[in-house]
């Protein structure tokens, strides 16, 4: 197993530096834009090239981080801008009929300076048919940060817009297998800055994030067997947390960090237990001759939602927290697998197996509705984003994997095209507080 190095630290490190960027706001008077249509209706945005005072050109890219960013969001439709003979840096040089022609309803524009490896950035929010301001911001940092501070505003952006906290500054994991090595990996949103917490020339699997983003809880099968640990991210410890008789797998935490649901085939079928942190206090959680695995638990804690076999074939169940009677929860298809629940628990994710495709479906726990939200053919691992507005997931196309997005009502897809010989398993994780 790879050890852990010093490196490691700069995932905790672009975490915190967000924290770290000071935002100043300028005097104007700002708004409040008026949307029509909810969620499913995107709004055109005009994404201007932000005008770089810096000697290598080169880095002028801050505009296309921001317009992918938002494009992926599913809520956004980015503007072709670049064929305009006009584009504005600053609020003066704004031609309002221009915008309108093209169907803008907002855009942001901005200046970028670069001075002695630290950069400011002082950008704008416009709404195009009140020709009024909504935000203005100035953005600063070393320019390490130059990603950081392009998801920062889009995160801005579309939290001003939606209402809602945008999810690129967060991160990322999958594992990939890469010419007979695996490595657990973690990455911006959208999928750049890669960096590996854990390599190995055995299988890694089902990486989850601890609820405040500082620790993984993975599968190794470095001993030959599957055991479960927890990798700091902070410290680099690497700790074992289950390590017993059989198969130890599926490690799921608790919404307050203090327990996991884990699966053990201790004593006959896999079968999911709770175990804290450190490896004590096992309990079972039920107990059947069933096959029951692939825990996940509900935001509020009370109820832990997996895959079982006790119907025949594989079906998404529901049990409470504390033990008890499991209920079914998902009747379509011929199986169903690899749940996750949205961030505000109303929504559950799974894959659902039907005539030969293994599809990404979204089902509304309040009114029974299925939509498929992929194509297929061979889809998993669904995970939901932060705010709960776009799912992560992993597919093969042509015996290759690689991680793609869609937004939650099956608009947008966007691939990573991540190289490697197989992507398998990504996880999100959650807002840093």
């Amino acid at each position: 197993m790879k050890k852990y190095n010093s490196h490691m630290l700069k995932i905790i490190q672009t975490f915190i530096a967000l924290f770290l960027i000071s935002i100043s706001m300028d005097v104007f008077a700002i708004e409040t834009i008026e949307i029509s249509g909810g969620g499913t209706k995107q709004i055109n945005i005009a994404v201007m090239p932000y005008k770089e005072v810096v000697a290598d050109k080169s880095s002028s890219r801050m505009h296309q981080i921001i317009a992918a960013d938002l494009y992926r969001s599913g809520f956004f439709r980015s503007l072709e801008v670049e064929g305009l003979i006009n584009k504005p840096s600053a609020l003066s040089d704004i031609n309002y009929s221009e915008m309108a022609a093209i169907q803008a309803q907002v855009m942001t524009l901005g200046q970028v300076e670069v001075n002695n490896n630290r950069m400011k950035v002082n950008w704008f929010l416009v709404d195009i048919n009140k020709k009024t301001i909504l935000t203005t911001m100035e953005f600063s940092g070393p320019v390490a940060q130059y990603r950081a501070i392009a998801h920062k505003i889009s995160d801005t952006i579309y939290e001003k817009i939606t209402g809602i906290p945008g999810v690129f500054s967060t991160k990322i994991s999958y594992i990939s297998k890469n010419k007979g090595r695996y490595s657990l990996n973690v990455a911006d949103a959208d999928g750049f800055n890669v960096q590996s917490v854990v390599g190995s020339p055995q299988p890694i699997i089902s990486a989850r994030w601890s609820p405040d983003a500082t620790k993984i809880a993975y599968v190794s099968f470095e001993k030959k067997k599957p055991i479960i640990y927890i990798q700091s991210l902070v410290t680099g410890q690497r700790t074992v947390v289950a390590n017993f008789k059989g198969n130890n797998s599926s490690p799921s935490w608790a919404p307050d960090g203090r327990r996991l649901a884990i699966v053990l085939t201790y004593n006959a079928n896999s079968q999911i237990y709770l175990i804290d942190p450190d490896g004590s206090n096992l309990k079972p959680l039920i107990q059947s001759t069933h096959i029951d695995t692939e825990p996940v638990w509900s935001p509020d804690g009370k109820f832990i939602y997996f895959t079982s076999d006790r119907g025949g074939r594989p079906q998404i169940y529901k049990v409470s927290s504390n033990g008890g009677e499991p209920q079914r929860v998902s009747f379509e298809g011929n199986q169903n697998l690899n749940p996750n629940i949205s961030p505000d628990g109303k929504m559950l994710s799974y894959v659902m197996q039907e005539e030969g495709r293994f599809r990404v479906v979204l089902h509304d726990l309040q009114t029974g509705q299925i939509t498929k939200i992929t194509d297929g053919p061979f889809d998993e691992a669904p995970k939901f984003s932060p705010n709960g507005h776009v799912i992560l997931y992993a597919h093969k196309i042509n015996g290759s994997g690689d991680l793609s997005t869609v937004s939650i009502d099956g608009a947008v897809r966007q691939s990573f095209n991540i190289h490697a010989d197989d992507i398998r398993e990504p996880a999100w994780a959650p807002f840093v507080k």
